[in-house]
């Protein structure tokens, strides 16, 4: 069987997940020549390139399964450390440095995830999160880049388990001005393309498939959109007058009920299902972390 350096496997991660080789070797305390070194000998133990010299570095094909190698490494000492943590507190082991990293959706953690992770957070999980729209996280799971991920995908992948979440209710909102300007009668089949929509970032489909269901229209191609990546700023550009934006029900319903926002399309809501993906390994740090999205998500979301 061959036996990986765990040094160069973290070296490898390193690199990745910092974009380059200098920033890697600051990670690691090491020199950049070091940093060379060590993945060039593991290139050589392949006998392929690991990374593509972009900016910022990429994995190759064989890059992304050794760097999912080095976070299950990751994932089989932090277990190690919480149990030697509950057998002998005294000694002081520490999770820190074995990094769990989750892909979460933007919409998540502006509205149930972050609540979620706050007890694990405050024991000392060294949590990474990586925000992506919730059609794409699990690319970032197929890629070895993060150990589970919430996503809108029902289908697992290979070696991983697959649980639902529930599902996020979505609806459009305006500011009572715009409103009362722009949409006396709310979103029309007349009106609805004379609007400015808020979108997270060009992968974004949320304002133009809740049009289409709501007036029930196909192939619905918006003309003109304002690109925000940030669901909390969306809120505050919604509230200045900036257009219409398709937001969850639990993040407006505060503004919604005092009056500082409407319904854009009254009677109308995007329910869209979520579930949560996760390498199927025995391990109880992975699993804290899944108990803990699948008991917030049960409390917040809807039954999908």
């Amino acid at each position: 069987m061959t036996s990986w350096d765990p040094a160069a496997l973290e070296c490898l991660a390193a690199i990745v997940e910092e974009g380059g080789f200098e920033r890697a070797a600051q990670k690691l305390h090491i020199t950049q020549s070091a940093v060379s070194q060590r993945l060039r000998a593991l290139e050589s133990q392949v006998g392929s390139v690991l990374v593509e010299r972009t900016r910022p570095v990429k994995p190759t094909s064989a890059g992304r399964l050794l760097l999912k190698h080095a976070k299950q490494l990751r994932l089989l000492r932090a277990d190690l450390a919480h149990e030697l943590q509950e057998l002998a507190p005294q000694t002081g082991q520490s999770l820190a440095g074995e990094i769990v990293s989750i892909a979460i959706n933007a919409d998540s953690i502006a509205t149930w995830a972050m609540t979620a992770l706050d007890e694990l957070v405050r024991s000392g999980l060294p949590l990474e999160v990586v925000v992506d729209d919730q059609d794409f996280t699990q690319e970032l799971l197929r890629s070895g880049q993060v150990m589970g991920c919430v996503t809108t995908l029902s289908q697992a992948l290979r070696g991983c388990t697959m649980q639902p979440l529930g599902a996020m209710r979505y609806v459009a909102v305006a500011s009572t001005d715009f409103a009362n300007e722009k949409l006396p009668q709310g979103l029309t089949r007349k009106n609805f393309n004379q609007q400015p929509y808020l979108s997270f970032n060009r992968k974004d489909d949320m304002q133009a498939e809740f049009v289409a269901r709501c007036l029930g229209l196909r192939n619905v191609s918006l003309q003109h959109q304002i690109l925000l990546p940030s669901c909390e700023a969306q809120v505050r550009a919604v509230r200045a007058g900036w257009g219409v934006a398709v937001l969850p029900e639990l993040l407006v319903q505060p503004a919604l009920q005092a009056g500082d926002l409407v319904n854009a399309a009254p009677g109308h809501a995007l329910a869209i299902a979520l579930y949560w993906h996760c390498w199927n390994l025995e391990s109880r740090v992975l699993a804290r972390v899944s108990q803990a999205l699948l008991h917030k998500a049960q409390q917040l979301l809807q039954v999908a």
